[in-house]
């Protein structure tokens, strides 16, 4: 048995290139696991483009009028009762000493928030693809218990996830001042104050907690997935079958564990190789745009023209068939990153003495076996799949200093 992979080495099919890790250390992995991080698939897995659904319909398809028209569908406002349950929780985690890394189910129990959450879980994952909750009063608990809180929520839906070669499972989404244009390859755009184009994260689930405002903009977005796959198929077909080719290199920005390539190639589009055979995006074009440095060298092809278009057609859709919204004080959204777009406007920060506009940030693998999508790549069963693990750097949460987005 492989200790890299957890996989027999000689299962055929399995791609090159994964990472040499050793055994998990329960020293700095208590549960026992450890995050899988990005790989490329496995490509007897992948679906050519004539494999795909011409259409797709059910609970997953939906536009930006039908949500902005009925709001009681994914804004779940907490009820007094809901609040007290949770500042219940976050008391007693609290209390307990218990690290912040070491969070579960077990340790944050919310027996009458069960319903709810298994129920906003089911749409996360299998309907229209995120949810907001609303209410938290973060002004009276602070960042930090509303941390906890959110970090709490998180658990209940997977298993909390390393977001950087940091080891971060609670991510900070503020502008840092870093120079974004001129070192796409070394920093993320989470870590400035521009717009975030329709995207996925790596992951299954985000969430966001919403600390403070922006001055300007910072307008949330979603967009379903498969509504944009049903125009591309009726309108462009050609950059429906670009998008769904296993042509597009993503870059790791140097977030690297000894034994991967600098990048990894995939499809933009794919189809569930078991389970509901869905169709399932990835795709974040600041990861795509980063590459030239290789590029250059010739070590990866350039970007084709065909590929340059698909990625404005794909984003004008997105926008076309996008909700956009604002988030107020102490709201967590949770969003599913695998049939459903999101972005973020271009925002200022207020002037001091006013904090700058701050999220933190959740990613929450979901297992096949524990009702999440089934993924053409080897970790589709690992509990702690996707996310961004270099080595064997330990998990680490600190709602309150800010650290990871830049080099």
């Amino acid at each position: 048995m492989s200790v890299a992979t957890g996989v027999s080495p000689g299962l055929r099919g399995l791609p090159a290139g994964l990472p040499r890790l050793a055994p998990v250390d329960r020293r700095f992995f208590a549960d026992g696991l450890r995050t899988s991080g990005q790989h490329p698939p496995i490509d007897s897995q992948l679906s050519s483009f004539d494999q795909f659904p011409k259409r797709i319909t059910g609970r997953t398809v939906w536009t930006p009028d039908e949500m902005a028209d009925n709001p009681d569908k994914w804004i779940h406002k907490w009820t007094p009762s809901e609040l007290a349950e949770l500042e219940r929780a976050v008391d007693a985690f609290t209390s307990s000493g218990e690290h912040l890394v070491n969070i579960s189910k077990t340790n944050f129990p919310l027996p009458g928030l069960t319903p709810v959450l298994d129920t906003a879980r089911d749409d996360i994952l299998n309907g229209r693809g995120f949810i907001l909750f609303r209410g938290l009063p973060i002004d009276t608990w602070g960042r930090y218990r509303a941390a906890v809180a959110t970090m709490g929520i998180s658990v209940h839906f997977g298993y909390l996830l390393s977001q950087n070669k940091l080891g971060l499972i609670l991510g900070h989404v503020t502008n840092q001042g870093v120079d974004y244009k001129n070192n796409l390859d070394k920093i993320k755009i989470s870590a400035s104050n521009a717009p975030q184009f329709y995207h996925t994260d790596e992951t299954d689930i985000v969430g966001l907690l919403f600390c403070a405002p922006g001055e300007t903009g910072g307008a949330s977005g979603c967009a379903s997935a498969h509504t944009v796959w049903n125009e591309l198929v009726k309108e462009r077909p050609d950059v429906a079958k670009t998008l769904s080719s296993p042509i597009w290199y993503v870059d790791r920005k140097g977030e690297i564990t000894d034994g991967q390539e600098p990048w990894f190639k995939n499809p933009i589009f794919f189809v569930e190789p078991g389970g509901k055979k869905r169709v399932y995006v990835k795709w974040d074009p600041y990861f795509v745009k980063s590459l030239s440095r290789f590029s250059d060298k010739g070590l990866i092809p350039p970007l084709s023209n065909e590929q340059k278009e698909a990625m404005e057609v794909l984003e004008a859709c997105c926008q076309k068939n996008g909700l956009v919204y604002d988030c107020e004080l102490g709201d967590i959204q949770f969003v599913s990153c695998c049939q459903t777009f999101h972005s973020r406007t271009g925002f200022t920060d207020p002037p001091a003495p006013k904090p700058p506009r701050c999220l933190l940030r959740t990613w929450i693998g979901t297992p096949e076996h524990e009702g999440g999508w089934c993924l053409p790549f080897h970790d589709s069963t690992f509990p702690k799949r996707g996310g961004i693990q270099v080595d064997n750097t330990p998990p680490t949460a600190d709602p309150l200093v800010t650290a990871g987005g830049t080099e």
